[in-house]
């Protein structure tokens, strides 16, 4: 009895001790709260942007998946890699394998070669893609990546609209976002460098409100309306590209995305019938809402009942 009063009162005083903490960080929260960031009063929420692929009905657009394609050959290939992504797998963006070869390993549209060795000397070379490689990277290893881009390692695009919170919007509206930080003003009005004179922009880095912390390594890629002569006619304006290129990351990170909703449609289809079936089913059998009665058999019986009790009684069977 001792020790459990004991107890009980060592757990009071951590009860006690867990409160007043709490009612202390409270009370410094409001009386001294944090100061502002300017991360968090400047920085932009995506732009709305409307893909084909959207909703559960969606389907991607193979014509501006292939202007995307092109996009990231022509700018966004220089710097970031797409290793998830084959070549083969273009097929699906309405491409025959004879193009995807010539795509692949003529040097004309894709000109990074794959890393590969000498079978005659056992050298370190590099060769023309096949279909069967995925994207090879444009540097050997992150060390020359962060080597070229100011310390910065660009990332991978192949999951892109999956690993960022926005998807598709952010890739577009950060592309599409550069600004200049000389008088820029939130939505509330404020300016920048007004209400916060130390978040000037370090050298070698640009600002851009739609990056979390409002500056990153990367330069505007799309700078002007023009830098990608479009196969099919579109006018390839800066706005364009964006659009094009984030519709076909949203297709490297999920080719599978028209099965899927297709798969989605099916099963929907199936529930929606077995329901209705089901419901049928219950008002055919219990359709007068009272239970039938179930006849008993065998030893519930009360005929077999009455002769199980007169065995007993006979051979003096207690029950």
């Amino acid at each position: 009895m001792l020790l459990r009063w004991f107890l009980g009162f060592v757990g009071a005083i951590f009860a006690l001790a867990l409160l007043l903490s709490l009612f202390s960080g409270l009370k410094t929260y409001f009386t001294n709260p944090p100061a502002p960031l300017a991360a968090e009063e400047f920085h932009k929420e995506p732009k709305e942007l409307k893909l084909s692929s959207d909703g559960p009905f969606g389907k991607f657009d193979k014509a501006q998946l292939q202007r995307g394609l092109q996009v990231y050959t022509e700018v966004c290939s220089a710097c970031h890699s797409l290793k998830l992504v084959s070549f083969r797998d273009l097929k699906e963006l309405g491409y025959n394998d004879a193009e995807v070869k010539a795509f692949a390993g003529s040097g004309k549209q894709w000109k990074i070669e794959v890393p590969s060795i000498n079978p005659d000397t056992g050298e370190v070379t590099t060769r023309k893609a096949l279909p069967s490689d995925t994207f090879p990277a444009p540097f050997a290893n992150d060390t020359a990546a962060r080597a070229a881009n100011n310390n910065a390692l660009p990332p991978d695009l192949s999951l892109i609209t999956k690993s960022r919170e926005g998807g598709a919007a952010y890739v577009y509206s950060l592309l599409t976002g550069w600004a200049n930080e000389q008088g820029y003003k939130n939505e509330k009005g404020e300016e920048l460098l007004k209400k916060f004179p130390d978040a000037k922009t370090p050298p070698g880095l640009h600002f851009n409100p739609y990056f979390a912390n409002l500056n990153l390594a990367m330069p505007p890629p799309l700078t002007t309306d023009g830098q990608v002569t479009y196969a099919d006619g579109t006018k390839a304006t800066v706005d364009q590209m964006a659009k094009d290129v984030s519709a076909f990351l949203v297709w490297t990170a999920q080719p599978d995305l028209e099965r899927r909703h297709a798969a989605g449609l099916a099963v929907v289809i199936f529930l929606l019938v077995a329901t209705i079936l089901g419901f049928l089913a219950k008002q055919q059998i219990w359709h007068g809402g009272e239970r039938p009665e179930v006849a008993p058999v065998g030893a519930l019986d009360p005929k077999n009942q009455a002769k199980t009790r007169r065995a007993k009684g006979k051979a003096g069977i207690a029950g």
